[in-house]
């Protein structure tokens, strides 16, 4: 009996034991299927995910401030034009930059050439009349920054307000730099040569070095002051500029607007 019924038992044993594989096959395939369902929704949704993370991050800080975004921007333009507008009066006016800590002293190259002529009775006040001219240039192409920034300034965007906003404390200034540096330099350096030749220093200069280059075992200079005077001028401005913004951002008594006092508050507790 039992060699009879064997065979049936054992097809039954095999059968069932090949639906469990199948069974099992089948299950492994379906997870993997899942699991790449689930990958590839993921990575499609991600982009939406990481928008709507950010959306919630800017409206966080917008409520975190207590203000609007054009409030926000209107108050940091208020406060660039207001630090611009001081810095470029101020060293446009006489000795704005001479008796300023912001003074542009001369190159290098000249300081040699000023030293080796020092006991030459026609350049024995060469350095002190150099100096003095270069800052007169200076000075006189000042005042040419002012509508240079105001368009800068007009240009920012409610994004830039808010970097600037929740920045470094130089941050506003960066972006003036970024933004005008280049404009103002070409527009400086004319300027300044012009200005350069007005109060004669260009035929001081002239007059020295080439008494200079004239002396035996000397190395030749060639120093150009305009250019010289043109970055020095722009670093004492953007100095100036630097120092109201810090002003504003930290001494309440300089937010002299109620605009200025709501969206620099948030710098308080910085």
């Amino acid at each position: 009996m039992d060699r009879l019924l064997r065979p049936f038992f054992d097809r039954q044993h095999r059968g069932l034991r090949g639906d469990i594989q199948l069974l099992i096959s089948n299950n492994f395939k379906l997870n993997i299927m899942k699991i790449w369902i689930i990958t590839v929704g993921f990575f499609l949704l991600l982009p939406n995910l990481v928008d709507a993370q950010i959306g919630n991050l800017l409206d966080r800080a917008r409520d975190r401030i207590g203000l609007g975004e054009s409030e926000v921007a209107a108050g940091l333009k208020e406060a660039l034009e207001k630090g611009a507008d001081y810095a470029s009066e101020t060293l446009s006016e006489t000795d704005g930059y001479y008796m300023s800590p912001y003074k542009i002293l001369l190159p290098d190259e000249a300081q040699t050439v000023v030293s080796r002529l020092s006991s030459v009775p026609a350049f024995r006040n060469l350095e002190d009349d150099l100096v003095k001219r270069i800052n007169r240039a200076a000075e006189l192409a000042a005042a040419k920054a002012k509508p240079i920034f105001r368009d800068a300034i007009r240009g920012m965007t409610v994004r830039d307000a808010k970097d600037i906003l929740l920045g470094e404390d130089d941050a506003a200034t960066r972006y003036l730099h970024r933004t005008t540096n280049e404009q103002l330099f070409a527009e400086f350096l004319p300027v300044i040569r012009e200005s350069l030749e007005e109060v004669n220093a260009v035929q001081l200069w002239q007059e020295a070095s080439t008494a200079y280059n004239r002396l035996p075992m000397v190395t030749q200079v060639e120093t150009r002051l305009d250019e010289h005077v043109t970055n020095r001028g722009l670093d004492g401005l953007f100095s100036m500029i630097e120092n109201e913004e810090k002003k504003i951002r930290t001494d309440v008594s300089a937010r002299t607007s109620e605009r200025l006092r709501k969206v620099f508050a948030e710098q308080d507790g910085r």
